[in-house]
């Protein structure tokens, strides 16, 4: 770990109709980390203080309804924030607010970490600061924000990207695992692995695999019988799930299913297969000791050959090393940090 007295105070924005999820998933990561640092007497100093930064301080609608306190005016900001976040929300709703563009503009040379969740990413493209630069959004946004910004060099797949001191993150929860990298940045990953079991964030994501909530958000909602199929598939990962069985069931031609499953959900049949069963592959490996061999043979993989290539492929790192990293089974249950 980094030495215990290493104070790196974090502001996060906050504007009508923002995601709230955006604000509070990072909040709470941050408060988490100084509460287990303290509880085990590491120091005793807060180490993240997080201060809220809107137009004015005191309440602030976000986009559910729920009012956010803001703590100070982010047109009075008279110190240096080690990290400033981001959040986002509508593009539209974003992109209207463009004092915050100069804000940014403004404070971003006097942080040491410049930070955007979701479609937050669109006002820190606005600002100019993510020209030539590698970034991720929302998957929903992503098509969006690479025709209106075509210097930026987008991931769509990832669930954060660090290119020097940006960070952008996808889809609102991405917003806790681009916190709890930090954290780990910061302090080391025993804190961030204790951090993620506190907040009973079990599934653990590295910011180098893809958005493996897709295959969720982008089910076929306007096609009844292809998301039956999905639930399926989920539920049978043990089958013969190739394409043409999966075609006999919707009763059509391998190429019609196809292309109907690709318009309807942006991604090919065996893809969709293959997050489905790596998924459940990367539950087993995080919650449970079970061997290689058997985790494998039931996500549907029956080779751990298969298994360590699709890993490979996706996320970067074979199965044993992704169970040594991210593994939070414990005697216990509660870290030593």
């Amino acid at each position: 770990m980094n030495t215990p007295f290493s104070i790196r105070s974090v502001g996060i924005m906050a504007f009508p109709d923002a995601e709230v999820l955006d604000i509070t998933g990072p909040y709470e990561v941050f408060k988490f980390a100084n509460w287990i640092i303290q509880k085990e007497g590491i120091s005793k100093a807060t180490v993240y203080p997080v201060t809220i930064l809107a137009e004015q301080p005191g309440p602030v609608k976000t986009l559910s309804g729920l009012q956010i306190i803001a703590d100070q005016s982010y047109n009075q900001v008279d110190e240096d924030y080690d990290t400033l976040m981001v959040p986002g929300g509508d593009p539209e709703v974003v992109l209207a607010n463009t004092d915050i563009v100069d804000v940014i503009k403004v404070m971003a040379p006097n942080v040491r970490r410049l930070a955007s969740i979701c479609t937050g990413a669109f006002l820190l493209a606005e600002s100019g600061l993510l020209d030539g630069c590698k970034a991720t959004t929302h998957w929903n946004w992503c098509a969006e924000f690479i025709e209106k910004y075509p210097q930026v060099h987008v991931e769509p797949d990832r669930i954060f990207v660090k290119d020097d001191n940006i960070y952008t993150s996808g889809g609102i929860t991405s917003g806790i695992d681009l916190a709890l990298a930090m954290v780990e940045e910061d302090w080391g990953q025993k804190l961030a692995l204790a951090v993620a079991q506190f907040l009973v964030v079990f599934l653990k994501r590295p910011g180098g695999q893809s958005q493996f909530s897709n295959y969720l958000t982008r089910e076929a909602s306007s096609r009844g019988d292809l998301r039956d199929l999905q639930s399926w598939i989920m539920q049978n990962l043990e089958e013969d799930l190739k394409v043409d069985m999966l075609a006999d069931r919707m009763a059509m031609s391998s190429r019609n299913f196809a292309r109907l499953f690709m318009s309807e959900t942006g991604m090919t049949p065996a893809k969709f297969v293959e997050m489905v069963r790596i998924d459940a592959a990367r539950n087993l490996l995080e919650l449970t000791k079970f061997p290689i061999d058997n985790i494998a043979d039931s996500s549907g993989f029956k080779d751990p050959e298969n298994m360590r290539r699709a890993f490979i492929r996706q996320l970067g790192i074979n199965p044993r090393d992704y169970r040594k990293r991210f593994c939070h089974f414990s005697a216990s249950n509660q870290p030593p940090l």
